[in-house]
């Protein structure tokens, strides 16, 4: 999966891991249609975890917190291949579509499988000769191919078009609840601010009113509590538990854990 996309910029993004890769946070600026090539990958969201395969396409939706979790097959590569698809895409396609949007919603999880088709897999092989041996691809031509993905996706995923002809921006909801159920995710205040419909100063004036403390100090103690009970009840590594929690390097959750607790996380 991509990492964080700018809205505006058309992107296509190939993956190839030889190691288990914790993504720890992924805040999607675009819709992403993802292909996963070889391996494995696990998606994290709202309690609910997904595991997907090789052969998969899945959609991951735009403006969304989902941790990511990439395995490759034994003495082999995870390989995948994102395609970000851009704002200025979508407008320029809207028109085109505007008879199938309705206005009635309908509740997708943050990633889910597409329908198959067989001409996204013509659609990759397309691709691969570019992305697999390191060739420029023309700024025009990534638009090209981008959009050329949303015709055939759509083409049997028509349901799908409310979600990616809806510019909304993300409204204002209950600040308590999302930071409950997303301080894991290691992404910035400016992420949790526009993901929660606020300004960064309205989002860190509100979390005070609420926690009476800052955003970056309740943070941080939220997911040092966790790392202690993953690592003492759950016997989980440090190596891995650091990810897990939502800090973005060792050093710096080490450095954390051992003033809070007062020992280094391998001797919990």
């Amino acid at each position: 999966m991509a990492n964080t996309t700018n809205p505006r910029l058309p992107q296509i993004v190939y993956s190839c891991v030889s190691k288990r890769m914790v993504e720890g946070e992924l805040f999607i600026r675009q819709h992403v249609v993802d292909y996963i090539i070889s391996g494995t990958s696990e998606v994290h969201f709202g309690g609910k975890s997904h595991r997907f395969k090789a052969g998969d396409f899945r959609f991951a939706i735009k403006n969304r917190l989902s941790k990511f979790v990439k395995q490759p097959p034994q003495g082999g590569e995870y390989r995948s291949i994102s395609i970000c698809i851009d704002h200025d895409t979508l407008l320029e396609l809207k028109d085109q579509f505007r008879r199938g949007i309705t206005a009635a919603g309908h509740h997708h999880d943050n990633v889910f499988l597409l329908k198959p088709n067989h001409l996204f897999r013509n659609y990759i092989d397309s691709l691969l000769p570019y992305l697999e041996h390191s060739q420029h691809m023309d700024g025009e031509l990534v638009k090209v191919k981008i959009k050329e993905a949303v015709l055939i996706f759509l083409d049997v995923n028509p349901e799908l078009r409310n979600l990616l002809f809806d510019f909304g921006e993300p409204g204002k909801i209950d600040l308590q609840a999302y930071m409950n159920e997303h301080y894991q995710y290691n992404g910035d205040l400016q992420h949790f601010a526009y993901l929660t419909g606020r300004s960064l100063s309205t989002f860190k004036r509100d979390f005070e009113k609420i926690y009476h403390t800052t955003p970056s100090r309740w943070l941080l103690q939220k997911r040092l509590e966790d790392a202690h009970y993953l690592l003492k009840e759950k016997k989980i590594r440090a190596s891995e538990v650091y990810l897990e929690v939502g800090f973005k390097d060792y050093a710096h959750f080490f450095v954390a854990f051992k003033k809070l607790f007062g020992l280094a996380p391998s001797m919990v």
